[in-house]
């Protein structure tokens, strides 16, 4: 059929042809737009103001930290007082399907060790929910826990080990204790609530301080 074609249809038809292969391989395509920040931080009593006046706890005192650094980001808190590893690793895919996060935080552990819940399954919770995040295209950022010696040092020493080796397994970024310069520091009970056990309003900011740089370099990476 193209020996019967006149030269001049020829050359209007590869014109045409290129027109639109140019077309569909993207090039007259207008670029597509980045995903806005979404901080998804997923916790238990810690981040979910337990206690405390709306507004005070360190993932509220986030946004603002946000604002101030001019860090165009959205944050979510999806933390639930008394929650397990286990129950973050179920409620996650709703979660990320729903809210579409760049960035994940994952705090939670402490209450599987108040309930002396076995360290693998931990571990394995929160491998898997480290995974379901990335596999959604988010930055992960790990929380660490720590608790009391009572507890018995072999516990507590592993317990608070398995947070940075499944950060570092599994390549999220790290918090080694969420706590750090509250729970340790001269006076163990002036920056905690009357239960001893929930940090109050004067310990947020200090919390705050210990997430933020790790989760400024995610944000700014």
């Amino acid at each position: 059929m193209t020996a019967l074609l006149s030269p001049a249809r020829r050359r209007w038809i590869a014109h045409c042809s290129g027109l639109a292969l140019a077309a569909w391989g993207g090039a007259a395509l207008p670029a597509r737009a980045a995903r806005p920040a979404t901080v998804l931080v997923v916790g238990d009593s810690l981040s979910a103001e337990y206690g405390l006046p709306r507004g005070r706890g360190w993932v509220a005192l986030l946004e603002q930290r946000l604002a101030r650094e001019k860090i165009a980001a959205r944050v979510v808190n999806a933390s639930i007082s008394g929650d397990t590893t286990s129950g973050g690793r179920s409620r996650l895919p709703a979660l990320l399907a729903e809210h579409r996060p760049t960035h994940v935080v994952i705090e939670l552990g402490g209450n599987d060790a108040l309930r002396g819940l076995p360290l693998a399954m931990t571990r394995d919770n929160l491998v898997a929910m480290v995974r379901a995040a990335r596999a959604a295209g988010a930055r992960v950022l790990l929380v660490g826990m720590q608790v009391p010696p009572n507890y018995g040092r072999r516990y507590a020493d592993e317990f608070a080990a398995l947070f940075g080796e499944v950060a570092k397994a599994e390549g999220a970024a790290l918090v080694p204790f969420l706590l750090a310069g509250v729970a340790d520091g001269p006076d163990p009970t002036a920056l905690f609530q009357p239960d001893r056990i929930h940090p109050n309003a004067d310990a947020q900011p200090i919390m705050l301080d210990n997430v933020w740089p790790a989760l400024r370099a995610l944000l700014r990476g």
